[in-house]
């Protein structure tokens, strides 16, 4: 298989984003490079620019990463570190979607060797699942 497109999780909380990475390791087969930017570098709660940018190197493989954020300012600080990547040799996606549903799509198709522009789609079509 190709190299994998990554995911990455930004959340205010790390113990929420490694809870859901957690679930994505699973459901990946372990195949889909995951990567997570939980809470503050300080360990409280909060969004860190710094642990956004190592989670994008973490899970860059070469195919591209799909992000997805929990709240509005980790989107806010998420589309700020993309900004500053002018020129990055893969790119990285912040998708409008459902952090776990989304997150959970957009690991599938990776493992299925999905290409970015496949995965991004799968975790926006996330939105429009319904649970029951």
């Amino acid at each position: 298989m190709a190299d994998p497109v990554g995911v990455v999780l930004v959340s205010h909380s790390a113990a929420l984003a490694a809870g859901l990475g957690e679930l994505l390791g699973e459901l990946g087969g372990g195949s889909v490079p995951v990567a997570l930017a939980g809470g503050r570098a300080d360990g409280g709660l909060g969004t860190s620019p710094d642990l956004v940018e190592r989670a994008l190197a973490e899970a860059d493989r070469g195919a591209g990463v799909v992000v997805l954020a929990d709240l509005g300012s980790s989107v806010l600080t998420t589309r700020a570190v993309l900004a500053e990547r002018t020129g990055a040799a893969v790119p990285a996606v912040l998708v409008d979607a459902p952090f776990v549903e989304g997150a959970v799509a957009a690991a599938v198709a990776a493992s299925a060797g999905a290409a970015l522009a496949e995965a991004v789609a799968a975790a926006e079509q996330a939105r429009d699942f319904r649970k029951f």
